[in-house]
């Protein structure tokens, strides 16, 4: 028993350093939980809620950041991120375990596509068209939605989107994506508890360790190479969904 908590607890604190850092924290924390006898919908939220405060603590320790942030309306975008984590959740909680199973192979899939390509996408596309902020609040609702039912890359998909509206500094977009996707995660996070689908047994062993992982990785990722971050979180992605397309066979 000692040996599973501490074995969850070393997997929450390195996702909350990742998702402060790179994001795909959940690629940690849900195959941890599975491993540790959850069903597939009961993990999922389970992660969403141990990552929940690792997420706020990354938030705080980029508040001076956000206080300069200029090129996203927040006071816009984050009302939408609320409306579609719920409706993500909701539709989290109607799939049965079944079913998520058989998908959740192919959205670790879309996730890790996102970390390696997501950047490069959303640059490429760019070149092509541009999108206006009426776009926009639907493409963040859709990616909300998308948080609230997963979640896997769902920050670097936001920054991918938000350069089809203009150039965008990466680095200078990182707080305002932390905090959407905390909002995303936060309204999720209430609807599966209210739901009674989080093992809080399980949880209780990451949520601490996740928070101060998240609250170092904040801090680290002001110094650290981003380009090795990056190529790490995506060889673990894909060895994490390669194990899942395995596991559904």
């Amino acid at each position: 028993m000692n040996q599973a908590v501490w074995l969850l607890a070393g997997a929450g604190f390195l996702a909350g350093a990742m998702n402060a850092v790179a994001g795909g924290g959940s690629f940690v924390t849900l195959p941890a939980l599975i491993l540790a006898g959850l069903p597939s919908v009961g993990a999922n939220a389970s992660s969403a809620v141990a990552l929940f405060p690792a997420s706020l603590a990354s938030t705080w320790a980029y508040r001076r950041e956000l206080a300069d942030t200029r090129f996203v309306a927040l006071q816009s975008l984050l009302p939408v991120s609320l409306v579609g984590g719920a409706v993500g959740a909701a539709l989290l909680l109607a799939t049965p375990s079944t079913l998520f199973d058989a998908i959740l192979p192919w959205l670790l899939l879309l996730a890790t596509l996102s970390f390696a390509f997501g950047q490069q996408a959303g640059l490429a596309l760019r070149r092509l068209f541009h999108i206006g902020p009426r776009a926009l609040l639907l493409a963040q609702f859709l990616l909300a939605v998308y948080g609230g039912y997963f979640g896997g890359a769902v920050g670097i998909m936001m920054m991918a989107t938000w350069s089809l509206l203009s150039a965008v500094d990466i680095k200078a977009m990182n707080p305002p994506k932390t905090l959407l996707v905390a909002a995303t995660n936060a309204i999720a996070v209430l609807c599966f508890i209210a739901a009674r689908q989080v093992w809080w047994k399980e949880t209780l062993a990451m949520l601490i360790a996740a928070a101060l992982g998240g609250y170092a990785g904040a801090h680290l990722a002001r110094w650290l190479e981003p380009q090795w971050l990056r190529r790490g979180v995506i060889l673990l992605t894909a060895g994490m969904t390669l194990a899942f397309f395995l596991r559904a066979r």
